[in-house]
C-alpha cells in the first residue's frame, strides 16, 4: 500500500499521527511528515495508515493501493 500526501490541504489536526505515529508526526512548525515518503508502508503498518487515513478530516491523505 502506498499514501499520497496532499501537503497543501492538510491543516496540522495530527489526528494522523495518534492513528499511525510510526508513519507520521508533526515537525517543530506543525507540518506534516510522512515518513515512508515515496515509498511502500510496511505490512504490519497497513492497518495503522488505514486508520490515519480515515481519521483526516480534512481528507488530505489517500490510499493508492
Amino acid at each position: 500500500m502506498r499514501i499520497s500526501v496532499d501537503y497543501d490541504r492538510c491543516e496540522g489536526h495530527g489526528l494522523c499521527t495518534e492513528q499511525g505515529p510510526a508513519l507520521f508526526e508533526l515537525d517543530d512548525d506543525a507540518e506534516l511528515v510522512y515518513r515512508f515518503e515515496g515509498g511502500t508502508v510496511p505490512p504490519e503498518h497497513v492497518a495503522a495508515a488505514r486508520a490515519a487515513i480515515n481519521s483526516c478530516p480534512v481528507a488530505a491523505l489517500r490510499e493508492l493501493g
